[in-house]
């Protein structure tokens, strides 16, 4: 599976403890990632600085759905399912 153009939900609904050029102390979740442009592609895509969970997120059925809004609620409530 290939990400959906323009979908941009696994940048905004999960957290990332780690750095992130422009974030240097990762992002909460549902906060926008500042290397997400304006038609939610990631500026950091293919590059070295990209964060290595960034990297390891694959797109699959269960986690992007039907649509971006199916993707952002489903990341959205793992995210919650994890958090202590």
């Amino acid at each position: 599976m290939h990400c959906r153009a323009g979908c941009g939900a696994c940048c905004i609904a999960p957290s990332i403890s780690s750095p992130i050029p422009g974030m240097p102390n990762g992002k909460p979740a549902g906060a926008r990632c500042v290397q997400l442009d304006e038609g939610n592609r990631c500026l950091l895509f293919g590059k070295p600085e990209r964060p290595a969970v960034c990297c390891s997120l694959k797109p699959e059925p269960a986690m992007c759905g039907g649509s971006a809004a199916d993707a952002l609620r489903t990341l959205a409530a793992w995210e919650a399912a994890s958090t202590p």
